[in-house]
């Protein structure tokens, strides 16, 4: 079901017109939803420091997490504390928790864990993001949510937009029928719109994800990604377009047999065993599900985000400027 609706939002795929009007139905539930915290009639509730969104318009992965990552990367850096709140997708907790580096991804989700391991600021999960903010709150200055964009109830200062460059909204039909959460005219409302990989559009940030090491599941060594250049390996990803991951494997020289799963999908045992001794390959999502699976030959993609040093602090003075008011 989940391949064909890919190719009826963006391959051009026939059918898919009986889902027309479930989405015309969508549409005016997110109308009359964004209309009520507009006018007041839902109550956002704002909390006591800064909240930053960055999420997006289309279901799926467009590369938000890398650029939270670099966020919180850039203004630490600049002596700004940071938290890290998110929905915990894929975990089984409603919260609010607090997230570490050993917490179960199936309780907290792949991408919190993930982000708490990669960046060591303080990560909280909860289906009521407001929520997740409140219990952060009191010890940081600023809290960027990963994802969030249509979660009203929590007020925000600035709203970030995550576009796949590539793929951008595919058909631009609202769900059931097209991928988009909101129509593209919520582009006008928000702060910035960061174009991931393919060519941004005026007044968009362009945005790179940069391939780095590769890392062993097993001890954490790292090799270079050119070391298996020429390789046929095989490549896991859980995530919202694998299609990236392979295609940033192949443009450095790898031969990747492509096992593409759901997005936030647990991987088992026996999704990494293939008999023939090949390495196995996976991204850093699906690597913190599998920490217990840990064997030689599984390695996992090391991916940062890159923006020019113009687009980079231009973002960045935007949201210091939350900060010291």
């Amino acid at each position: 079901m989940q391949n064909w609706l890919e190719r009826v939002w963006y391959g051009g795929g026939r059918g898919g017109a009986w889902l027309r009007p479930l989405a015309l139905l969508y549409r005016g539930v997110t109308a009359i939803r964004h209309a009520g915290y507009a006018s007041g009639l839902f109550r956002s509730i704002r909390i006591d420091c800064p909240v930053v969104i960055v999420g997006n318009l289309s279901v799926g992965g467009s590369g938000k997490t890398p650029l939270v990552a670099w966020l919180v990367d850039a203004l630490t850096s600049r002596d700004i504390r940071v938290g890290i709140i998110s929905r915990g997708y894929g975990g089984s907790a409603r919260g609010p928790l607090r997230v570490n580096p050993d917490t179960d991804p199936a309780l907290a989700g792949d991408e919190p864990v993930l982000l708490a391991t990669q960046t060591g600021v303080p990560v909280a999960i909860a289906r009521d993001r407001v929520a997740a903010a409140e219990l952060l709150a009191g010890e940081v200055d600023l809290l960027i949510a990963d994802d969030g964009l249509q979660h009203y109830r929590l007020a925000r200062d600035l709203e970030i937009v995550v576009i796949d460059g590539v793929r951008r909204f595919g058909n631009a039909r609202l769900l059931p029928a097209g991928p988009l959460r909101e129509p593209t005219s919520r582009l006008r409302d928000v702060d910035f719109v960061v174009t991931n990989g393919g060519r941004a559009r005026a007044g968009e940030i362009s945005m790179t994800l940069v391939p780095g090491a590769l890392i062993a599941l097993e001890g954490g060594e790292r090799k270079a990604l050119g070391e298996f250049a020429g390789q046929r390996v095989h490549a896991i990803a859980a995530i919202g377009n694998p299609g990236r991951f392979f295609a940033a494997l192949r443009a450095a020289g790898l031969d990747p047999i492509e096992h593409p799963l759901s997005d936030h999908a647990p991987v088992g045992a026996g999704d990494l065993e293939f008999g023939d001794g090949l390495p196995v390959l996976m991204t850093g999502k699906d690597a913190v599900k599998c920490r217990a699976l840990a064997r030689p030959g599984l390695y996992w993609l090391e991916v940062t985000a890159a923006l020019s040093a113009s687009d980079g602090e231009r973002l960045l003075a935007r949201i210091r400027a939350l900060v010291r008011d």
